[in-house]
This record gives structure tokens, sequence and C-alpha cells, in this order.
């Protein structure tokens, strides 16, 4: 991949978003240490003293790019819970299957995941990005499963809906990660009807 993004000239915010895709573009080519300030300029088509007016330097970018990354996989899964005429588990399902396919299964977005993870135990911004990601991913389940408690008429504590929560992002990841690394093992649709099944509000959730 050599080729350079367009810079595009449409406002601030238009800006820094091209910088963030050539970033990406740039660790996934050339990892974390060869993502120069250098390198990702020649790829955005811009002068490394143009990237300091958006970033003050290369770590503050980098975890720009990362929070994009994590934060285009919530929009992408939330992306599915717009459906009307629905019930609250036809959402949950429809988000565990958005998470256990294309485009949030893809080899490299989990290369690049687990790129900026890597760096994360020794990186205070990553780490913080990290956390937040995962965060605002986790309480995304949260809210969907709260609806399908509450259309049961189930009433869980918070503590129990946080385990819930907890659980379910983790089933999710863990189908993520196979999925990512050898898609070509399992049949269309596997995973995901995996996934809803493990994630299924049932008995064993009454407490």
């Amino acid at each position: 991949m050599n080729a350079r993004r367009k810079f595009r000239r449409e406002g601030e915010e238009r800006r820094r978003q091209d910088l963030i895709e050539a970033t990406l573009d740039c660790v996934a080519e050339y990892g974390l240490q060869g993502a120069t300030l250098r390198t990702i300029a020649l790829r955005a088509g811009v002068t490394a003293g143009l990237i300091r007016h958006y970033f003050p330097g290369k770590e503050e970018l980098l975890q720009e790019a990362y929070s994009a990354l994590v934060g285009r996989m919530t929009e992408q899964a939330k992306a599915a819970l717009v459906t009307e005429d629905t019930s609250p588990r036809q959402r949950l399902a429809a988000f565990v299957t958005a998470n256990l396919n294309a485009p949030i299964i893809d080899a490299r977005v989990f290369s690049l995941w687990a790129t900026f993870l890597g760096r994360a135990s020794a990186d205070a911004t990553l780490a913080r990005a990290h956390r937040e990601g995962y965060l605002g991913f986790r309480n995304e389940v949260e809210a969907v499963v709260a609806e399908v408690l509450a259309a049961e008429r189930r009433k869980p504590d918070a503590s129990q809906l946080r385990h819930h929560a907890i659980a379910i992002n983790a089933i999710i990841d863990g189908l993520w990660i196979e999925g990512c690394l050898a898609g070509e093992m399992f049949s269309p649709g596997e995973l995901a009807a995996i996934g809803i099944k493990l994630s299924r509000p049932n008995s064993a959730w009454r407490r």
C-alpha cells in the first residue's frame, strides 16, 4: 500500500480525520515504530509541520487513531440497533450479529487493534483510549440487555446488569478474535449463531 491519500481541504475536522486515516494506514503497513510523523505526512500528502498543527506529537496522533478505530467498530455495531418493529431480543441478536460479521470481523482491523493493544500496557495515552473504548462498547451492551430484561419484566440490580454486560462482551470478543484469525474455518453465519445463543438472556440469568 504505497499510494498517498489525497489530503482533502474541507475543514478542520475533515483534515484531522484524513491524518487519522493516514496514521492507521501507516501502522498497518509499518507498525507503530515505522509509522513516523514523516511517513504519515507522506501518506497524507502534507508536511510534518501541518500534522503538528492538529496534534501535539506522535503519541497524541496514535491515541486518536486507536480511539477512531475502536469507536468505528462500536458505531458499526450500533447501526444494527436502528431497526423498527423489532423486539429487544431481536435487537440484541442484531447487535451480536453485526459484531461477528464484516466489516467488524476483518483481518486488518484485528491486526491494528492487536498492534495498539500490545503497546497499551506501556503507554498511558493508549491505555486510556483502550479503557474508554472498552467501557463505551460495554455500556452499549448493557443498554441493550437492560431493554431485553425490562421487556420480560425482570429487574436485575446494577451489579447483575453489569455482570451480564461483561459476560456478553467477553463472548463477542472471543468469537470476534476467532473470526478475524481463522474466518475460513467457519461457515457463513456460524459465529453469529453461536454468539446469539450464548448471549441470549435465559432462566440462568434470574437471581
